[in-house]
Formats: C-alpha cells, structure tokens, sequence
C-alpha cells in the first residue's frame, strides 16, 4: 500500500525520472487517484447508484516541478481577502500563489546556511526543486537609481557567505540563478572593482557547482540592456560559465518571451552555440514600456498596465531554453520611484492583483 510521505499531504512520489539535461525531477501522483485506479480496473460496468466506472478517466494535472511555497507573501495575501470577504480578489490572485517563484537571498544578517537548508527541506518534502537566486555581490547596485551599492562588504565577506549557503544544500537538486545584473554591469564598466567582480563571480560558481546538485546560470541581463553579445559573452567566460550550466535573462523585467529567445540564441551562438538559458516570464505578459519613463519614474520601476507571463515550466519547448521560470515574485516592488509605492522588495498586493488581472484578459 502507498503511504503519505511524512504521513501527511495528498500526494505520494511513486516515480523519479531525469530531465534530458541531466536535472533531477520528482513525478507525483496523487495517492487517491492511484487507489482509485485500482478499483476501477477492478469493477465492471456501472455499480448500482448510476456511476459508470468504465468511462474514460482523465488524472488530474501533474504538480509543477519547481517548487511553490504554500506560505508566500500572494497565499497570506488570498487568506487575508478571503477573511474580509474579497473572494473574487483572492480568486484571481491565485494565479500568482498557486505557481512556482524564486526565492531571493540578499545578504544580511540571518544565518544563510540554516535559511537554504530550512527552505530545501520545505522543497523536498513537497517533492519540487526550488529555486534560489543569489543577490549579494559587492557593489550589487552600481549604476541604479537612488541606490547605495549594496551587497557584501568586501570580496572576502562574499566568498565566506557564498560558502555558507552552500554548506544549506546538502545534496539536494536545487535550480540558481546568480547574480542579477552582475556581469552586465561588468560589460557596461559601472563596477568600481570589475577584476574582483568576475573572480567572485567565477568563484561562485565553483562553490555552487561542488555541492553536486546545483544547476547554475549566470545572469545575462536582457535584451534591451547590452547589444554587443560578443562583448557579454566574453564576460560571462571570463565569470565562469564555462563551469556554470548557463545564463538567465529577463530577471525582474519586462520583455516578451520571443525577444529573450531570440537574444538568448544569439548570445548562446556567441558562447559557442551550444550554451543553455532560463527566462523570467513573471511579469512579461504585456511586455515592456515603450517610454524611458512612465509618471517621471523609470519604467522598469512598477510600471502600470504589466500582467503576469507564461507559467514556470521545465519543457518550453523552445531551441536551448532550459525553462520559464517567475525569477522576481510577481507583486514585490521594484522600489519606491513614486508617491506611494513600497520599497524596493515590499510586498504589494494591489500591484500583483493587477498583474494577475491583466494576465487574464
């Protein structure tokens, strides 16, 4: 008899396959529907009470393969709306709480080794690969508006937390994209140490890479961002890709799926042709703002009128597309770049409503 994992959940994992990339992935079904299968194929015809058994019987949808955290800022936020009565707002925002999203680790205080081992541990017994995504380079945010430099102090503080969380895997498959920003701002020279950025970098993603279960993809930007691909495939070797199992694109912006395809081919093409890459589709449904700025703010920063992208997915379907993955959660600020908006990171549930609104039109 299949038993719950843990004994308790809905779901038993009853196979393991292997993704054509080599990456791990749990199959779940769902224990009921098992035993239901089971009588099934035990009865003939339809049992007193008028329900036929014989008829066709379609399984449920499989459960995403990255994992969705059941206590998000969007599931706390559809408890809340419930509670009050907004149940057609709750509703809707399901469509963000209900998908797969990354977690950020940023630095700071909190014991990062026990913070990835504590949020793996959630992913595994759910069955799901998490994913993470490591933001704490030093002089992070050189070049953005209204920002200090942020991340790590120094290049050794960064190497020692780098370390930590890895020490938080423990073996267990996990998905990371490292670094938002940080080899195209290498590329555009905003970087006051660029030697010490790509080492760090290169260094990184060995540490990751020993823990055996990592795959890694190094961020790349996106394509309104840097147009000599030559120049920023050079910098993503000099940072380590060739170890690394690709790059990202598109992290917390805007544009549509296509245009990141046919970037990420032409910088794949430029690596050598043969280099893999992840999208965040999170909030690319609407594509980008076609102005600089939108209200006197830039538009990369909350712009009105944006809806949720395509749904997380290991089988896109798409030439060297690894996955489509929600990389920045659909609803956080981007900052506070007019009257009224939360600071950068915040949650703001009228913002994510909205995406999830205009996602379904």
């Amino acid at each position: 008899m299949l038993s719950n994992a843990a004994g308790t959940g809905s779901l038993t994992a009853v196979a393991r396959t292997v993704y054509r990339t080599g990456r791990p992935r749990w199959a779940l079904v769902p224990a009921g529907f098992v035993l239901t299968a089971i009588l099934v194929g035990c009865g003939g015809g339809a049992p007193e009470g008028g329900v036929d058994n014989s008829a066709p019987f379609s399984p449920p949808p499989p459960p995403p393969v990255y994992y969705v955290d059941p206590d998000s800022e969007a599931a706390q936020q559809v408890d809340r709306w419930k509670n009050a009565g907004r149940t057609a707002d709750a509703e809707t925002l399901r469509r963000i709480s209900a998908r797969p999203s990354a977690k950020w680790l940023v630095g700071g205080d909190a014991p990062v080794r026990e913070e990835v081992d504590a949020y793996l541990t959630q992913a595994t017994v759910a069955g799901q690969i998490p994913v993470l995504v490591i933001h704490n380079v030093p002089d992070r945010d050189c070049g953005r508006q209204d920002s200090d430099s942020g991340g790590a102090a120094t290049g050794q503080e960064y190497q020692r937390w780098i370390r930590d969380l890895a020490g938080g895997i423990k073996g267990r498959p996990v998905s990371v994209v490292l670094e938002p920003g940080a080899v195209p701002d290498a590329v555009g020279r905003c970087v006051r140490n660029r030697t010490e950025r790509l080492l760090l970098l290169r260094d990184a993603v060995a540490v990751l890479k020993s823990t055996g279960a990592a795959r890694v993809y190094l961020d790349a930007g996106h394509p309104g961002w840097i147009s000599d691909t030559a120049a920023l495939a050079t910098t993503l070797r000099q940072a380590g890709i060739d170890d690394a199992d690709g790059f990202a694109l598109n992290v917390a912006n805007f544009v549509r799926t296509p245009d990141n395809v046919r970037y990420g081919q032409q910088l794949s093409d430029a690596l050598g042709g043969d280099v893999r890459f992840v999208i965040d589709t999170s909030r690319n449904g609407t594509g980008p703002v076609a102005s600089a700025t939108v209200k006197g703010a830039p538009s990369w920063c909350n712009p009105p009128g944006r809806a949720l992208g395509e749904e997380p997915t290991d089988a896109p379907g798409l030439d060297r597309v690894d996955a489509l993955l929600w990389i920045k959660y659909p609803g956080e600020s981007d900052g506070a770049c007019r009257p009224g908006e939360p600071e950068r990171g915040v949650w703001w549930p009228e913002y994510a409503l909205a995406l999830a609104r205009n996602a379904a039109r």
